[in-house]
């Protein structure tokens, strides 16, 4: 019922005749623990089914998976367009550390399809996008985006960790390759790192090389923890779509909150996309208190239930104000400028009782 634990990172062989039987290609086993670990296949099997994907890599984080799949689908020379609202670290990978490499890259807007096909020219190898974003939870019209790009023969890479195979597969409206922070939703533990990439065959298997050289493997301990988690990802989304809405609902409606986004409510200026391409909104609530810095830190300091940690996903709710927890370096300008207020606040909803964290907010607020 449980796969097993394979530790080993060396595999050996019985004699000289099978190892060239091996490396003619006649015999599937292991060989060293970076290129593979059947603890490690058997999770990248449950997350390629998860996503409708041919095939799946998964690695020591999420940003492992990412860079190592931008890595692995660039070249000096080449180009990539990225959404400037797709998680910091990604911008910073593809802004900072890709131009080292002779890779130029072009920021469109939040959603904006038509900057998008504006941006592409023939060096353009791959779109990046998420669905929904962080922290504002924006979702992009996937099928539109696909349609674009593929016509321009362009792949496009959406980080759906925030979505979940439960609420969204964008393999499913043709994005080429699939990515999430296995750290989050799918292992739902707070309690270990990884991250997958899910796609065609043939472009897993040029990342999954990738991955052997640059030596991002997920250690089996990791990837035996992930697929524990996995056997209640459905009914753990579930619970975060319910009490997330019903909590995005309340903040609306309160007088001391200036706004709120949730794609599940439908003042969010992407509900339609959303209630087309998604079964469920998730479990991230995003809204500004009235008020500023300290004061919403007050109130973030009054909650009890959640937890004032840089992560979600996970059975914990967890809270935080990315001006200090992401963006603590800027100022108040320099933040602002990137769309991230003093008195942001970010709720990722835990499976706790959601009338219980609704009267935690009662409070805090009061």
């Amino acid at each position: 019922m449980t796969p097993p634990l394979v530790l080993s990172a060396t595999y050996s062989f019985k004699n000289t005749a099978e190892v060239i039987h091996f490396m003619e290609g006649r015999s599937e086993r292991e060989e060293y623990g970076r290129y593979g670990n059947p603890t490690v296949k058997v999770l990248e099997s449950k997350i390629a089914q998860l996503d409708g994907a041919e095939a799946c890599a998964v690695f020591s984080s999420g940003m492992a998976a990412i860079t190592s799949t931008i890595i692995a689908l660039t070249r000096s020379g080449s180009h990539v367009v990225l959404f400037g609202d797709c998680y910091r670290r990604t911008r910073q990978f593809v802004t900072q550390m890709l131009s080292r490499f002779g890779v130029s890259y072009t920021l469109v807007p939040p959603g904006d399809l038509d900057a998008v096909e504006r941006a592409i020219v023939p060096e353009t190898r791959l779109v990046i996008g998420e669905a929904p974003t962080n922290p504002y939870l924006h979702v992009t019209d996937l099928e539109a985006l696909a349609k674009r790009c593929a016509k321009k023969r362009v792949h496009t890479l959406i980080d759906a960790t925030f979505a979940t195979p439960i609420n969204m597969r964008p393999l499913e409206f043709g994005a080429t390759l699939v990515t999430h922070s296995a750290t989050k939703y799918l292992a739902g533990h707070n309690d270990v790192l990884g991250g997958s990439v899910a796609g065609p065959s043939g472009l897993v298997s040029l990342i999954r090389e990738t991955r052997d050289i640059m030596g991002s493997i997920c250690d089996p301990q990791a990837a035996y923890l992930i697929h524990r988690g996995l056997k209640t990802l459905a009914l753990r989304v579930a619970a975060q779509n319910s009490s997330a809405l019903e909590i995005a609902r309340f903040l609306e409606a309160h007088p001391r909150i200036e706004q709120v986004w949730y794609p599940g409510l439908p003042s969010h200026r992407d509900h339609a996309v959303a209630a087309r391409l998604m079964s469920g909104f998730g479990g991230v609530v995003t809204f500004r208190v009235k008020g500023d810095l300290d004061s919403t830190s007050q109130f973030i300091d009054r909650c009890q239930i959640p937890k004032i940690a840089p992560s979600l996903g996970g059975v914990e709710s967890l809270i935080e104000q990315p001006a200090l927890m992401s963006y603590f370096g800027l100022t108040t300008a320099d933040r602002e400028a990137l769309g991230i207020y003093d008195n942001l606040v970010r709720f990722a909803v835990g499976i706790e009782n959601t009338q219980d964290l609704v009267a935690d907010l009662i409070e805090a607020l009061r």
